[in-house]
């Protein structure tokens, strides 16, 4: 297939803006370009294509990027600012769409999905985040009424959140497992992965790592600072270990030296791409049991869950999880989440989707 792929229009490909899109868009270029596909990929200027991706072809726009939907109000409207990042990418691709055979759009973003019934190429959407605005529900839940195989998630409970006419199509992620180096050593030392923003709940995971008198490394980008100072505020000095925004080889030969992930999501994740690249490591995860994350630690196996907000059965979670085998997590990814498998799913779904079948769908990733 011809496939273009447009991706996030909050901020550039490698800044760590678009937080986990990043990581997924980079996963399904290079697993579509070994499947023998002709991959083109629209992005913001300054966006820059890891090795594995290097033979795709990259077309560049630049523009404001766009507001992300994920702190503001349910009730906001659709806003798109003037001389926005977003219609110039949807420009771009209208004006290319007899080129290719689908598009592949990995924005949460209102524009594409309305576009859908009125644009001759097929547009397939792999759908990002679970439910933050009703208007992006709304228009989900229509335009998946007209074309439910236009659309893809990332796990059940996502999928959970919208109106859909069936069954979702379940496509997990990937991961390059080449780029993660299992660890069989811990430190006493946990862990915690994401975007440094109220919704990931870090105050819970500071809060337990005090209590079981542990250092607790922070990776990721700082989005809320005035967030983050209080989290530091309150608990002792030296609880957090700040580690800043990390490439991925550099990120994975310090997350595989914990002896436990920690991931505190408030509202509902869907997925969790730091779970499986610590798992990747041979780190089992204590998580709360909500949202993606939810669904990808499998008690006993790759790690332990804890009631969604209770910080002592966190605790008691990161007990469980430290009892686990490593190797076993790094098995579990490799059976369900490597790269291979979830191009092999991406494939799937976009052969159907310019085929315009809409059933049967095939059982979900995990």
């Amino acid at each position: 297939m011809r496939i273009l792929v447009v991706s996030t229009p909050v901020g550039s490909l490698g800044s760590g803006q678009g937080g986990g899109v990043e990581l997924t868009a980079f996963a399904l270029v290079a697993g579509l370009l070994r499947r023998g596909h002709q991959v083109s990929v629209l992005a913001a200027a300054g966006s820059v294509l890891p090795a594995a991706c290097r033979r795709a072809q990259l077309w560049l726009e630049s523009g404001v990027d766009q507001p992300s939907w994920q702190h503001r109000p349910q009730q906001s409207p659709v806003e798109i600012p003037a001389g926005g990042l977003l219609p110039r990418f949807w420009r771009r691709a209208l004006g290319r769409q007899a080129d290719v055979d689908v598009i592949v759009n990995l924005a949460y973003d209102w524009l594409p999905i309305w576009l859908t019934p009125h644009v001759a190429t097929p547009i397939a959407h792999l759908i990002s985040m679970g439910s933050v605005g009703q208007a992006m529900d709304a228009v989900i839940a229509e335009v998946a009424a007209l074309h439910p195989e236009r659309f893809a998630f990332h796990t059940a409970a996502q999928a959970a959140d919208f109106a859909l006419p069936g069954p979702p199509r379940l496509v997990g992620n990937g991961f390059d497992l080449s780029r993660y180096r299992f660890e069989p050593r811990p430190e006493p030392l946990l862990g915690w992965a994401g975007r440094v923003a109220p919704e990931k709940g870090l105050e819970d995971a500071a809060a337990v790592a005090a209590a079981l008198d542990l250092p607790l490394a922070v990776w990721g980008l700082r989005q809320d600072a005035a967030y983050a100072e209080r989290v530091e505020a309150s608990v002792p000095p030296g609880t957090l270990q700040w580690r800043g925004f990390l490439p991925t080889e550099q990120l994975q030969a310090e997350l595989g030296r914990c002896a436990v992930l920690l991931n505190t999501p408030k509202w509902n994740e869907a997925f969790g791409n730091v779970v499986v690249e610590a798992m990747a490591c041979g780190v089992p995860v204590a998580a709360y049991a909500r949202g993606g994350p939810g669904e990808l630690v499998q008690p006993g196996v790759n790690g332990a869950l804890a009631s969604p907000d209770d910080r002592q059965a966190l605790a008691e979670a990161v007990r469980r999880a430290q009892r686990i085998e490593r190797a076993a997590c790094r098995r579990w990814v490799e059976q369900h989440c490597s790269q291979e498998v979830f191009a092999g799913r991406i494939e799937a779904w976009l052969e159907a989707v310019t085929r315009g079948i809409t059933s049967p769908q095939p059982p979900g990733p995990v």
